[in-house]
């Protein structure tokens, strides 16, 4: 098994069972087989981006042994640290499938919302934007987020909201990602 820390950008891999994923940017399925030939566009946070030929495709985590890759520990660094800084630090684990930035760098987190239910649960809502409104991959992004967040020991429910009012733009970007994507 390749570490997924190994994999980067050209990295060719050979499907070595039938894998789905989701297309780029549409989000609908696509199976790949074995034995085909993939191309690494990118590795970041616990899903990977492959390029084949001339089309994208988004590997979950629970897939990535499908393609010889040991999949990446996902856990919070500082347990100590308050709910909201560990609900920003899985946010920050979840990349755009097509752009090599974080989504709270990419500028796409609206709003977190923490609160305690009437049986004491906690719930956390997330608003959240897409680069372009008819993102296929907005459904995938979100069912993503919410099983990280939920699987935070204090948190009980999560919700993620996809909304679009503002607009995204560039300028909501950190400083950083623009660098990263080349935008300045």
């Amino acid at each position: 098994m390749i570490p997924f820390t190994e994999l980067v950008k050209g990295s060719e891999l050979s499907v070595l069972e039938n894998v789905t994923g989701k297309q780029v940017p549409q989000g609908t399925p696509l199976t790949l087989g074995v034995g085909e030939m993939v191309t690494v566009t990118q590795a970041l946070g616990d899903t990977v981006t492959l390029d084949i030929g001339s089309r994208l495709i988004r590997i979950e985590t629970l897939d990535l042994a499908k393609l010889g890759v040991q999949a990446p520990e996902n856990v919070v660094s500082d347990l100590s640290a308050s709910l909201e800084s560990q609900v920003l630090e899985v946010l920050r684990q979840s990349y755009d499938p097509e752009i090599p930035v974080n989504i709270v760098d990419l500028g796409l987190i609206y709003d977190i919302r923490i609160s305690t239910l009437i049986d004491g649960r906690t719930h956390i809502r997330v608003d959240m934007t897409l680069t372009a409104p008819g993102c296929g991959m907005g459904p995938v992004m979100a069912r993503d987020i919410k099983e990280k967040i939920e699987a935070l020991s204090e948190v009980d429910q999560a919700d993620i909201q996809i909304v679009f009012d503002p607009p995204w733009d560039a300028s909501r970007m950190t400083e950083e990602a623009r660098l990263e994507a080349g935008l300045f």
